[in-house]
């Protein structure tokens, strides 16, 4: 600390006569003003008056004093904010803390203790405390622990403290720049089973599964509870839950309904986050429907053994709201020969109605629910013989969820009541496996030598087509089937009022289905050239792929002459009506612009990569981004998306296609494209989002370059600051932003073998660890010379397989 200013700190309020005896502790006859600062003792945390974000107001709050970048913990006025300076904070002669506005003479906030204390104190921990008595030899009758913000430290207790009857539970912020109480809280949920539950207002989110005694061997990293809940603990005092970990670890409800872990490695690094995936959100599949993420299916609900969809048709359109019902209701599951279904590793059912039993073996258990005809379900946590907790379910058996592999110890194993017939019916079913798996294997030994050669003779030829989907005609797709009534209905009969956008492809249209969901359909035009090539590209291609930043395709429509395609409705539209329009433009803020760059990245990666086959998009751009309600970044339109198997990554084309100002020049001149083609746009997206400049129509004064030039040039002159969007004048991380503009630089580079792979980009834009190379000059950037493609090094140029000419060039 600053030995100056920790005097001119003393030196303030002794002008006011109230000396400061102790950088951690306010007796009655001090006070904190706006400008002073209480430490703790080994100056972990501070408290001090402050303004969050863009906001004018004053509030009394406590963070890390030794992190530079302010990370607020606990705000004492959260609600009750001081406009102006001139805010106190003292302890009255009853021993309360207050704050008062010196302005209007006025109380704003008070704590509400009866006894009267005598000191206060701000731990190391976090925790403001006011102690009764000499030197606190009286206790604790106050602490900031107690009534928590957002925040929860180390060591800091949820739950219910049974003497005094708080309840300790974290409440987000309303945003970033109004620490009021928000909408969204995480609590622990008292029952038989407590569980720790995110709610929105009164709606549950998210919860951590139900307490159980035994302690799996999970790593951290693969359950939510092993990851940040240590303790739990139930007595006559209180019940409560915490975790362990460094002082420099927090976990926090943000102003967008998420719960996060972070902890402090020179930066914040979020190594947990949930909800994650849709199986993360409460009651995904309804009552009696389970989650799996890991199906290998589009959709991700499946009914629990012996039920079915209450509603096929809402089943059909992925809506499992309604949840599912027993497939037989009349047959009898009491004494007639019922029996229990496993549902391997699952995170088990909510558990307000659930019933403990302490003590008991599994089959004990077992035996404990089938003799009750109202059990529905049962888990055990004894092993091998031992015993442990009985858990049984009576009523709703709501969000279960079936853990993906590589979480072996994520949850339990459930046991599901079904009728005999079920019970029957799943026994012949294993009893015919068997029987198959002789048959298979068998015929496998007989057919061996043909099966390798035909396989061998497929992967030649595909190999020397480059497994071209658009000529795929024997792949296998399986995608629902919207019927044209639906659709028509959907959209009031396809009315312009009801049309969002129009492409190569034909038009757009917003649908609302009565089942109260947002679609988007997308109809051939009759007089599209590209229309019904892209058709049959998105449906083979997109629907096999699933990840978090690519549109999904919800299914299509096929007849007579008509073709569509009904897509997630994405409500924020397209990424370039963002950058591009100025009072748009102003909702993005850098955070959130380096969040949809991220965002676009993992998408590609995921493509390049990660996908069963290795997706080249070929029409990257801002207006094929779409952004969802929470402005979350999709990627759309694979009609020109081309897929290749093994490792072949490069390929040629006689017909170019895409978007000037975002194709690389070794595919516009010479039809050679690869992923480093898709690399190329993504960084001229990069660039636009981080200027909300177009490449293609962008004019300068000085000079005639296109955007890519004009980013070059800045880069060059060490002036890549000015290339930022104005809108985004305030307070912000400068260099991740130019970290940002280098990377998109580096891109761009006119040669391909330059350009990073995309896996590089996602690291270098999520590690500021990394150290960046110089780019080069990009592609592009200003008038071309007929020889500029083959300037590159001969790395670049394949042998004779891909010595083409163009002869077409399509721009859309």
């Amino acid at each position: 600390m600053n030995p100056g200013k920790w005097v001119f700190n003393l030196m303030l309020p002794f002008l006011f006569s109230r000396i400061c005896t102790s950088t951690d502790t306010l007796t009655p006859n001090q006070s904190i003003k706006d400008g002073d600062v209480l430490v703790s003792s080994y100056e972990t945390f501070a408290l001090r008056f402050f303004s969050p974000g863009n906001s004018n107001r004053r509030y009394v709050g406590i963070w890390y004093n030794k992190i530079p970048q302010q990370t607020v913990v606990w705000v004492a006025n959260r609600d009750s904010p001081i406009n102006g300076t001139y805010g106190v904070l003292s302890l009255n002669r009853d021993g309360n803390f207050v704050i008062n506005d010196n302005t209007r003479n006025h109380t704003i906030w008070q704590t509400n203790v009866s006894a009267v204390s005598y000191s206060a104190q701000l731990l190391d921990s976090g925790n403001l405390v006011l102690f009764q008595g000499d030197s606190g030899s009286g206790g604790v009758v106050w602490q900031s622990f107690d009534h928590p913000t957002n925040t929860l430290l180390p060591n800091m207790k949820l739950g219910l403290d049974r003497r005094t009857g708080i309840e300790r539970f974290l409440t987000s912020w309303k945003s970033r720049d109004d620490p009021s109480t928000g909408e969204y809280s995480f609590r622990l949920e008292l029952n038989d089973m407590p569980q720790l539950m995110l709610f929105k207002g009164i709606t549950r989110v998210w919860r951590i599964p139900a307490w159980v005694t035994r302690r799996r061997s999970a790593k951290a990293g693969t359950t939510a509870s092993s990851l940040f809940i240590g303790t739990y603990g139930n007595n006559h005092d209180q019940i409560y839950a915490f975790y362990n970990a460094s002082n420099l670890s927090t976990m926090f409800v943000d102003e967008l309904g998420s719960l996060k872990m972070q902890t402090w490695v020179g930066r914040w690094v979020k190594f947990y986050s949930v909800p994650g995936d849709q199986c993360d959100y409460y009651g995904r599949c309804g009552a009696y429907g389970y989650c799996n993420s890991n199906n290998g299916q589009e959709f991700e609900c499946t009914c629990l053994p012996g039920y079915e969809p209450r509603s096929v048709e809402e089943w059909y359109l992925q809506d499992a709201s309604g949840g599912c019902i027993k497939k037989r209701e009349t047959l009898s599951m009491c004494g007639n020969g019922e029996g229990f279904v496993k549902v391997a590793n699952a995170r088990i059912p909510d558990t307000p109605k659930a019933r403990v039993s302490m003590s008991l073996s599994e089959p004990e258990c077992e035996d404990k629910c089938l003799r009750n005809c109202s059990c529905l379900a049962y888990t055990s946590e004894a092993e091998k013989g031992a015993r442990a907790n009985c858990i049984t379910w009576y009523e709703n058996l709501m969000d279960v969820r079936r853990y993906v592999r590589r979480f072996p110890d994520g949850g339990l194993d459930l046991y599901v009541r079904v009728d005999a017939v079920e019970l029957a019916q799943r026994m012949e079913s294993r009893r015919l496996k068997r029987r198959n798996v002789a048959i298979v294997v068998t015929s496998v030994v007989l057919t061996s030598l043909l099966f390798i050669t035909l396989v061998c003779w497929l992967v030649m030829k595909k190999l020397r087509r480059g497994i071209d989907i658009q000529d795929s005609d024997e792949e296998n797709v399986e995608l629902p089937i919207f019927d044209m009534v639906t659709l028509a209905g959907a959209t009031n009969n396809f009315s312009d009022a009801n049309k969002i956008g129009e492409g190569g492809f034909g038009s757009v249209y917003k649908g609302h289905l009565s089942t109260g969901k947002d679609i988007a359909i997308k109809r051939l035009s009759r007089d599209s050239k590209q229309g019904l090539e892209e058709f049959k590209n998105e449906v083979i291609l997109i629907a096999k792929l699933q990840h978090r930043n690519l549109v999904r395709l919800l299914g299509c429509c096929i007849l007579g002459e008509e073709r569509m395609l009904v897509y997630e409705y994405m409500p924020n539209g397209s990424l370039d009506s963002f950058i591009f329009e100025i009072s748009r433009s102003k909702l993005l803020t850098c955070s959130r612009r380096l969040d949809i760059i991220i965002g676009i990245a993992r998408g590609i990666l995921y493509l390049h990569q990660d996908s069963r086959l290795r997706v080249i998009h070929r029409d990257l751009k801002a207006s094929n981004v779409l952004l969802d309600s929470e402005m979350n970044p999709k990627i759309s339109d694979f009609g020109l998306a081309r897929a290749f198997g093994g490792d072949q990554s490069s390929s040629k084309t006689k017909r170019v296609v895409g978007t000037y100002g975002y194709m690389a020049p070794e595919y516009a001149i010479d039809g050679l494209f690869s992923t480093k083609s898709d690399i190329f746009s993504f960084g001229v997206i990069v660039l636009e989002i981080m200027s909300g400049k177009r490449n293609r129509k962008f004019h300068h004064a000085d000079h005639d370059l296109n955007l890519l030039g004009h980013a070059w040039k800045f880069w060059m002159d060490g002036k890549a600051f000015e290339l930022i969007d104005p809108v985004m004048q305030g307070s912000f991380p400068m260099s991740k932003v130019l970290r940002c503009i280098q990377i998109g630089l580096l891109c761009v580079q006119k040669c391909p073998e330059d350009r990073p792979t995309m896996s590089s980009v996602v690291l270098m834009l999520v590690s500021d660890i990394t150290a960046l190379p110089q780019p080069k000059q990009p592609g592009f950037y200003t008038g071309r010379s007929s020889k500029e493609t083959h300037e590159c090094s001969p790395a670049q140029i394949s042998p004779s397989i891909n010595e083409v000419t163009m002869t077409h060039l399509e721009a859309r």
